[in-house]
């Protein structure tokens, strides 16, 4: 037996032993960014003025005018990690959110592109990374979509 086989048996059974861990932190993972973009969307709604004025005078969302662009990223961040947090329609709703992450970061780039805010740069990288995760990966078994998948069977 050579030392490549051992190593690649070793390799197997070390996949199959944290395979376990799978669904439990892609669940993990939709919890954590879903959070996130609730507490922004609550807040924008429960301070509807303020958030009015942040998108006519802070946010720069280009081709939107400043309503429009209040009412379509607080939906956004009200309505996909809902779908997340269910684990139903996971992958839309990752796709959703990493939109609406992708214009909040372009939106606001003129602040968190800047110096002393790479930390704020750093979590829409982070986010928009464990989007795409969840988009091409899905909910995993604990979920909503597995259920339905199961029940079709």
């Amino acid at each position: 037996m050579t030392i490549w086989y051992t190593l690649h048996r070793w390799h197997g059974a070390l996949a199959r032993a944290l395979d376990f861990l799978r669904s439990p932190l892609l669940l993990a993972t939709r919890l954590w960014v879903g959070w996130q973009f609730l507490k922004s969307g609550w807040l924008k709604l429960t301070n509807w003025d303020t958030t009015l004025v942040l998108f006519e005078n802070e946010y720069q969302v280009p081709l939107l005018t400043p309503a429009v662009a209040a009412v379509a990223g607080t939906a956004g961040e009200l309505f996909f990690p809902l779908l997340l947090v269910l684990g139903s329609f996971t992958r839309v709703g990752a796709l959703g959110l990493f939109a609406v992450n992708l214009m909040a970061a372009v939106s606001y780039w003129h602040v968190i592109g800047g110096e002393g805010y790479e930390a704020a740069a750093g979590q829409h990288w982070t986010w928009g990374f464990m989007l795409l995760v969840l988009a091409a990966f899905g909910a995993g078994r604990i979920s909503l979509d597995e259920a339905g998948s199961r029940a079709r069977q």
